[in-house]
């Protein structure tokens, strides 16, 4: 296996697991303070649109429902966790890998917030940075909260794979 399959593979091992426990931080949210995660479900409705050319919608919610909208968007939440790890692996030369540091990670994961505050939340109707929901600066908090905790997940995968590794 080449240098860079091997770079592939654990960055895809990093990014599952990065976005498990991003998942795992959103369901003690969510139990511990009822504080709700983004549906899923809704994530697929607005991907499984996108073929059809629509990419932005005045509310995800009142959009048509699709086929395996869950499925999808579950698929669609590792994949793009995944990417983002590679996007770290390849911004860091793979350099990272070999010596994974918490701070690269935490301020890569807290960058990462651009996409739902620029992209996904203005795409489902929410406005950029919530700003269309009954409380934007409690959804702002959350988002960079969690996109935080994914970097610390990064970082905890990546040094569980180096000590694996050793």
């Amino acid at each position: 296996m080449s240098i860079e399959a091997n770079y592939i593979l654990r960055a895809i091992a990093i990014g599952i697991g990065a976005t498990l426990i991003m998942d795992l931080w959103n369901l003690f949210l969510k139990r511990a303070f009822s504080i709700p995660s983004l549906n899923y479900c809704l994530l697929g409705r607005w991907v499984s649109h996108m073929p059809a050319g629509t990419f932005r919608h005045a509310s995800i919610a009142a959009a048509p429902p699709k086929p395996f909208e869950c499925a999808v968007g579950w698929i669609a939440h590792y994949t793009i966790g995944i990417t983002l790890a590679l996007v770290l692996v390849i911004l860091t030369s793979g350099e990272w890998l070999a010596r994974p540091s918490l701070l690269v990670a935490l301020l890569y994961g807290i960058g990462t917030v651009v996409f739902p505050f620029f992209v996904l939340q203005p795409s489902l109707g929410l406005g950029i940075a919530s700003s269309r929901t009954p409380k934007p600066m409690q959804a702002r908090l959350k988002s960079l909260v969690t996109h935080t905790v994914f970097g610390l997940g990064l970082y905890l995968c990546a040094l569980g794979l180096s000590y694996l590794e050793s």
